[in-house]
């Protein structure tokens, strides 16, 4: 990259990147030792120059961490201990000039971009081989306007800060359903959560954001300004650049819900789905009911459990649950008032990178009795992993926004069905993987399309199907904003499609 380059990106945004507090404003500078080995964008390998990488270095405020440093150890990981990649080199970004800079680098050596914020990604998509990643963890920041119901949030936030914050001034946005997930790549793939069916998709209630795309520069994006943008990364996810900031729509609600996890015997896995299926597409949008079953490793009893959330009139809450009632007592959980932050942080791992995991999804319209036989004679235990099948519920409020106001075009599903596999992360893991996704072969018939979420980086034909009608649109805004395709970590809109 050019000094000049550097110099006027630096000047031109130092006053955007005084936003986060978590700057590092005089970190020291990485003394680069030597050259780098690298990947360019076509997979051929490549020599990042000394010269090159310390002139990096000195453009930015937050660390710049090279292969052999113990801090480029830990940041490398994501949450997935099947994944373990390593890029050439990782920043550290401190705001959206060190963001802007590591772009124009990448960009100038042809190198593929990764985005980390929370590590979520089931698939590894946010760290990269030979690449450049992006590590958004110093850029944490959440402020709550409670006069104009709206959330300021930095691109490296976790959806915990953003309950948090806001509920303390009884105001709420949708956010997941666990606190460490990183906002970037939830509200801009998506953003299912315990409050969707009432407020619609995360990423139905940005406000604004503001994009480095991947020639280097700001873009405040808004339903006004660069409305273009705004419309494609709202469901686009990763495709046209690094998400520095986000203003969210909160709207006001009680603290405290009535909510639960109701645990019964695999046994009871047929009438539980059929009443599932049945139940929640008459739910209020007040109510989101996931269902959720499985075998643990080792042989040990298979489960079913309704995870259960009511955020409306508690006066209308045991109306509501009455038919949950008539299923019998569990044989572990109960439904009753909850703190909303709480339930929120509920499902969190403190324990990252104990399992390694694969994942399988689609969304789904109706829950069909051949569908359950499908799914209940494709599981059954096994010593040495973990298998499960989540539902997640849809419909209500997301189902009432057109498919083309935003990018996300999935808004006919009721649910977003999950398989999951999970194994010891010193395992061989091809006959897990395998065994995966021979299951979900036999699931996906009932399926049309996927979360873009829980995308893995290959077939870029299903990908483009994916999109639906929003496709033709979203290629243009991609030919616009990235025609070398720097940001293809992610359900990747090709440019030269």
């Amino acid at each position: 990259m050019k000094r000049r380059d550097f110099c006027q990106s630096t000047l031109t945004l130092a006053a955007a990147g005084a936003f986060f507090p978590n700057r590092q404003l005089f970190a020291a500078m990485t003394e680069v030792g030597g050259d780098l080995d690298a990947i360019t964008l076509a997979g051929k390998e490549q020599i990042l120059t000394r010269a090159a990488v310390q002139e990096l270095s000195a453009a930015l405020d937050g660390p710049l961490l090279l292969p052999g440093n113990a801090a480029y150890e830990q940041a490398r990981l994501v949450r997935n201990a099947g994944i373990d990649k390593h890029p050439a080199l990782i920043v550290q970004a401190s705001g959206e000039a060190d963001v802007s800079n590591a772009i124009q680098f990448a960009r100038d050596n042809q190198l593929v971009i990764a985005v980390k914020c929370g590590g979520h990604s089931s698939a590894g998509l946010s760290t990269c081989d030979g690449g450049m990643m992006i590590d958004l963890s110093g850029m944490r920041y959440v402020r709550v306007s409670p006069e104009q119901q709206v959330a300021f949030v930095s691109g490296g936030s976790l959806l915990g800060a953003m309950d948090h914050e806001a509920m303390a001034h009884g105001l709420v946005t949708v956010a997941g359903t666990v606190s460490h997930t990183g906002v970037g790549g939830l509200a801009t793939g998506g953003g299912f959560g315990r409050l969707a069916r009432r407020y619609g998709l995360t990423l139905d209630n940005i406000r604004s954001l503001d994009v480095v795309s991947a020639d280097g520069r700001v873009r405040h994006t808004s339903a006004h300004e660069n409305p273009d943008l705004f419309w494609a990364v709202r469901g686009g996810g990763g495709n046209f650049g690094v998400v520095t900031s986000f203003e969210f729509q909160l709207h006001p609600m009680n603290r405290q819900v009535m909510a639960g996890d109701l645990v019964y015997p695999i046994e009871r896995a047929r009438d539980l789905l059929e009443f599932y299926a049945e139940f929640s597409l008459n739910a209020p949008d007040e109510l989101q009911t996931d269902l959720v079953f499985g075998y643990p490793p080792g042989g040990k009893p298979g489960y079913v459990v309704l995870a259960l959330c009511y955020s409306g009139d508690p006066a209308n809450a045991d109306k509501v649950m009455a038919p949950v009632e008539k299923l019998g007592p569990p044989m572990a959980g109960k439904i009753g008032p909850a703190d909303y932050v709480a339930l929120q942080r509920s499902g969190d791992s403190t324990l990252p990178r104990v399992t390694a995991s694969y994942l399988k999804g689609g969304f789904v319209s109706a829950i069909t009795p051949e569908l359950i036989d499908t799914l209940i004679n494709g599981m059954g235990p096994d010593p040495e992993r973990s298998t499960q099948i989540i539902f997640q519920q849809a419909g209500g409020a997301i189902k009432r926004i057109p498919s083309d106001a935003t990018a996300f075009a999935h808004r006919y599903a009721e649910y977003n069905m999950i398989a999951t596999m999970a194994w010891q992360p010193d395992a061989a893991p091809q006959a897990h993987i395998r065994a995966i996704r021979d299951y979900w072969g036999s699931l996906a018939p009932f399926t049309h399309g996927f979360y873009v979420n829980e995308a893995d980086a290959e077939n870029a034909a299903f990908h483009n199907r994916n999109y639906q009608g929003n496709y033709p649109r979203l290629l243009e805004i991609k030919r616009r904003y990235d025609p070398d395709n720097n940001f293809r970590l992610n359900a990747n809109i090709r440019p030269t499609a």
